[in-house]
C-alpha cells in the first residue's frame, strides 16, 4: 500500500533570511523546518536570494525570488530617516511595509497564478509578514479559485503598559497609533474572511480577531529554538558558594528595562553574590554603562557588546538565570534559547514572553510601576541566591517545554497539522494550549484549548 502523499504548500516568506536576526531568522527556520515535512515551495523577496542559495537552496525548485528591491528600499530608507538616531523605528517602518507589500503580493500572482489554478499547490501559506495588520491583496483571488489559505503566526499591537508613557515618547512610537485605523481597514477584513486557519502568536493578537473567526484561530507562538545552537543538555546544579551568574540579552534601548535589572542586582553585585552579564548593543549602551559605574559594581558586570548569534549558546551556557524584564515586547524568542539551556527565565506579565514561561519554568513578575518592578525582582534575586537548588528544578522543567513545544522540529509537526485541518483531513482543530502547553483558565474571552495531545515527532527524542 503506498503512503500519502506530502502536503505541498505554497510559503510566503518575503523577508525571511537565514544571515539575519529576529522576522528574518523566524521566517526562513520555520520555512525550511516545514519543507522538511513536506513539498514546500517558498516565495522571497529578492534580496535574499543570494544568502537562500548560499544555504544550500535550489532556485526554482525550492524556492523563488520576487524582485521588489526599489519599494523595500524606499520603506526602509524612509523609516531610518525619520527615526530618532542611534533607535530605528520599528512602528514607523511597519506602516511603511505595509503599503509596500501588497506590489510585492501582485508580482508574485502573475508568477504563481497559473500554477495555482493547475493544482500545483494544495494551499498557501503566507508565514511573513507577522503583523497581523498587514492586508493580504491574493487573500480573496485564492478563495475565489478555491485555494486555503494560512496565515501567521500573527503576533503584534501589545500596548504600552501605563506609567512609561515617557518611553514610548523616547522610542518615537506615534506611529503605532495608526493600528487602530489600520485594523478596520475592508482590505484586513477580506484578509481574514478568506483565510481558512489564522495562527495567532499572542493571547493580543487572538483578542484582535472579530469573534465570528475566532473559530479559525489556533495559537501557536511563531519562535523556536535551534537545538543545534542551543542544545537540550543537563545543566549543573549551582554552587551556592560561588557566584549565581544572571545574564541578559538584547538591544540595549530603554524599553527593554534593563535599567531596572542593574538597579535590583546591584546590592547583590557589590556584595559579590551575583555577577551580571548584559549580552548586547545600542543606543542606551553609553548610559547603562554609567549606571553600572554609579552603583560601583564595574568588577563584577560583563558588558562586551554583541555576541554573534552562532555563539550565544555558548555564552549563555554559564548562565543559572536569565532575566528580561523588557516591558513591551512581541515575541521573546530567546527566552527560549535560555530555557533550552536549562536557564530558567525572569520575566514581566506583558506581551509575549510570559506566554513561554508556563508555571514551574521560570518567573513572572506582574507589570506595575518601574519601583516595584525593581523592588519584587531584587526580592526574587536574594530568594534564588539563597536556595540556588530550585533554578536546577526550574531549568530542566524548562527544557522539556521547549523540547515538547518549541523546537523547529515540533513547530512544523504543529503547522503540518493545521494543514491537515486545512485540507479535511483531519476533523478537529489542532489545539496545544492558550499559551501553548498550558491553559488560561481566567481568561473567558478565549477560548481554552484541549493540551491532552501534544505533538509527538516521529524519530525525535529529547
Amino acid at each position: 500500500m503506498s503512503s500519502p502523499r506530502r502536503i505541498r504548500p505554497l510559503i510566503i516568506a518575503e523577508a525571511a533570511n537565514p544571515t539575519l536576526t529576529s522576522a528574518a531568522l523566524v521566517g526562513w527556520s520555520c520555512a525550511k523546518a516545514i519543507s522538511a515535512q513536506t513539498d514546500a515551495h517558498i516565495v522571497t523577496e529578492w534580496r535574499n536570494r543570494d544568502d537562500f542559495l548560499r544555504a544550500g537552496m535550489v532556485e526554482g525548485e525550492d524556492f523563488t525570488a520576487i524582485n521588489n528591491r526599489r519599494l523595500q528600499h524606499l520603506s526602509w530608507s524612509l523609516a531610518t530617516k525619520f527615526s530618532r538616531k542611534g533607535s530605528f523605528s520599528w512602528s514607523l517602518y511597519a506602516v511603511l511595509s505595509n503599503l509596500v507589500y501588497p506590489f510585492f503580493e501582485r508580482k508574485l500572482w502573475q508568477a504563481f497564478d497559473p500554477r495555482l489554478r493547475a493544482g500545483e499547490f494544495d494551499l498557501v501559506h503566507r508565514l511573513l509578514p507577522l503583523s497581523p495588520t498587514t492586508s493580504s491583496w491574493i487573500a480573496p483571488r485564492l478563495k475565489k479559485i478555491g485555494v486555503p489559505l494560512v496565515l501567521g503566526p500573527l503576533n503584534g499591537g501589545v500596548p504600552w503598559p501605563k506609567g512609561f508613557e515617557d518611553l514610548r515618547q523616547q522610542e518615537r512610537d506615534s506611529a503605532g497609533r495608526l493600528r487602530a485605523l489600520v485594523r478596520f481597514s475592508p482590505g484586513l477584513k477580506r484578509t481574514r474572511e478568506s483565510a481558512h486557519a489564522i495562527l495567532t502568536a499572542s493571547r493580543t493578537t487572538l483578542r484582535e480577531v472579530p469573534a465570528h473567526l475566532r473559530g479559525r484561530c489556533v495559537f501557536m507562538p511563531e519562535n523556536a529554538v535551534d537545538l543545534e545552537k542551543f542544545p537540550l543538555t543537563p545543566k549543573a546544579v549551582a554552587d551556592p558558594f560561588k557566584p549565581l551568574r544572571i545574564s541578559f540579552v538584547g538591544r540595549l534601548v530603554a524599553l527593554k528595562g534593563v535599567d531596572m535589572l542593574i538597579a535590583a542586582a546591584a546590592p547583590l553585585v557589590r556584595s559579590g553574590a551575583l555577577h551580571l552579564d548584559i549580552i548586547g548593543d545600542g543606543p542606551e549602551r553609553e548610559r547603562l554603562q554609567a549606571l553600572v559605574e554609579g552603583e560601583n559594581i564595574s568588577s563584577g558586570v560583563s558588558m562586551d557588546g554583541w555576541v554573534p548569534h552562532a555563539q550565544l549558546g555558548a555564552r549563555l551556557r554559564d548562565s543559572h538565570l536569565f532575566v528580561f524584564p523588557s516591558i513591551r515586547e512581541f515575541g521573546g524568542g530567546v527566552v527560549l534559547e535560555a530555557m533550552a539551556l536549562g536557564i530558567p527565565a525572569v520575566v514581566l506579565d506583558h506581551g509575549g514572553p510570559p506566554e513561554l514561561v508556563p508555571p514551574g519554568t521560570g518567573f513572572v513578575l506582574p507589570m506595575t510601576t518601574r519601583q516595584d518592578i525593581v523592588s519584587r525582582l531584587r526580592q526574587l534575586l536574594i530568594q534564588l541566591r539563597k536556595d540556588p537548588a530550585q533554578l536546577h528544578a526550574a531549568g530542566e522543567a524548562a527544557q522539556a517545554h521547549v523540547c515538547m513545544y518549541y523546537s523547529w522540529e515540533a513547530k512544523a509537526a504543529q503547522i503540518h497539522e493545521v494543514y491537515r485541518w486545512v485540507l479535511g483531513q483531519r476533523s478537529s482543530k489542532p489545539n496545544w494550549g492558550t499559551p501553548m502547553g498550558f491553559a488560561d483558565a481566567d481568561d473567558s474571552e478565549i477560548e481554552t484549548q484541549d493540551i491532552s495531545h501534544p505533538v509527538l515527532i516521529p524519530g525525535h527524542a529529547c
